[in-house]
């Protein structure tokens, strides 16, 4: 018997994003662009967190969340430590990087919201997630708790450290 996923978990999913999405916007409100573009030694800048939020340039997020739904198990490369911080995205202001960060993700709650349960259970291969409690093949809906959940959570708590250590704390 599979497990039973429900509508309802994709609407808390889309709840979640959206909440970690205020939360992170609310952190970066009104950071000028120096501090936005400085990093502390070994450290990314909060223009390079936001560009690893916004995923590979000219595909963002939503092609990994897409795929699940387009696809019968594709296989998702997932790079955790790059930024994607190419030349495009350093040349952007911290203000327009944070527009396109809030654009993705809100679109990203929007679609969540209207899958179905057939939807959210279906599987990709995800090699980075083996040694996870997830597995190498998640559930869309474990994809998405992790990607929109706990991977902005981490992030909004990175991007404090970042900026305590720039003197910029909020």
């Amino acid at each position: 018997m599979g497990i039973k996923v429900s509508h309802m978990e994709g609407a808390k999913i889309a709840e979640n994003i959206r909440k970690n999405l205020e939360a992170m916007e609310r952190l970066c409100r009104g950071l000028d662009e120096e501090t936005a573009s400085r990093r502390p030694v070994g450290r990314w800048s909060p223009k390079e967190i936001i560009s690893h939020l916004c995923g590979r340039e000219g595909a963002g997020i939503s092609a990994a969340v897409s795929a699940f739904i387009k696809q019968d198990t594709p296989k998702l490369d997932l790079h955790p430590e790059d930024p994607f911080f190419t030349g495009g995205r350093a040349r952007m202001t911290f203000k327009a990087l944070l527009d396109a960060f809030g654009k993705e993700y809100a679109s990203l709650a929007q679609f969540v919201a209207s899958l179905s349960e057939e939807q959210l259970r279906r599987k990709a291969r995800v090699p980075a997630f083996k040694e996870t409690p997830f597995g190498e093949y998640p559930m869309l809906a474990d994809f998405l708790g992790v990607l929109g959940e706990q991977h902005l959570e981490f992030h909004i708590n990175h991007m404090k450290e970042i900026l305590q250590a720039l003197g910029a704390a909020r």
